[in-house]
């Protein structure tokens, strides 16, 4: 009887031990534990989103007509060493405005010059040296603008206006980078027809003043850089 019961509870325990190491089962599928996942997280690189697409002369002109429908900002403020100077920007050159409105809030013009100076002229802006503004550019496109030079607006002192693009460009289209303001007291009437105003001064012609006085080089370059600190958006 003892032989039997002893025989009985071998057979039970190894019949538990086969249980335990049955190795027909599949393997459990372990889910990532808490740090596990920060580490996947921080392994995996996510390209940024564009906000916008980047620019061409073919998109370009599409793409502002509709930035312009939500975006009806029309005063901004350009920061200098000498002091602001406050812009009202007109809505009937839309591309224009809705351009300038675009690039103040993507940043461009920070820490771009007056790098063109003619005393009793024009002061010039939105290019420098800078690589960190030449990335900005690069990242935005390369684009121009069509002119829009027929909605009665005259290079009148302190008018905002916008340069063409190259040398070699017949139809003077705009560079959307940079700009000029007519300093002359007398106004700048030759230049009407060919470049687009899409803007006046309202406040600040004495910095325009200043900063059309000072010294350049025969290439119309100050001689000590005039930077544009900041421009933003008003009310």
């Amino acid at each position: 009887m003892r032989l039997i019961l002893l025989s009985v509870m071998c057979f039970l325990f190894l019949n538990c031990e086969d249980k335990k190491t049955d190795t027909k089962k599949p393997p459990k599928v372990v889910q990532n534990t808490s740090e596990e996942k920060k580490v996947a997280k921080k392994d995996t690189v996510l390209e940024p989103v564009r906000e916008f697409p980047l620019l061409t002369d073919d998109n370009a002109m599409e793409f502002f007509l509709e930035y312009e429908k939500h975006n009806k900002e029309n005063k901004v403020r350009i920061s200098t060493h000498f002091g602001d100077i406050d812009i009202l920007l007109y809505d009937k050159t839309k591309f224009h405005r809705a351009n300038f409105i675009f690039l103040t809030k993507q940043g461009y013009f920070d820490n771009t010059q007056f790098y063109r100076i003619v005393n009793n002229f024009i002061i010039q802006g939105g290019n420098t040296d800078d690589p960190k503004v030449k990335r900005k550019r690069k990242k935005i496109g390369k684009y121009l603008l069509p002119t829009d030079t027929k909605r009665g607006y005259k290079h009148d002192r302190g008018s905002l206006s916008m340069p063409s693009g190259a040398i070699e460009n017949p139809y003077k289209l705009a560079s959307p980078y940079q700009f000029f303001i007519v300093q002359s007291k007398d106004g700048a009437y030759h230049l009407d027809g060919d470049y687009t105003i899409f803007g006046k001064v309202i406040r600040g012609m004495d910095v325009v003043d200043e900063i059309a006085q000072q010294e350049t080089d025969n290439a119309e370059w100050p001689l000590h850089n005039v930077y544009i600190t900041k421009v933003e958006i008003i009310e």
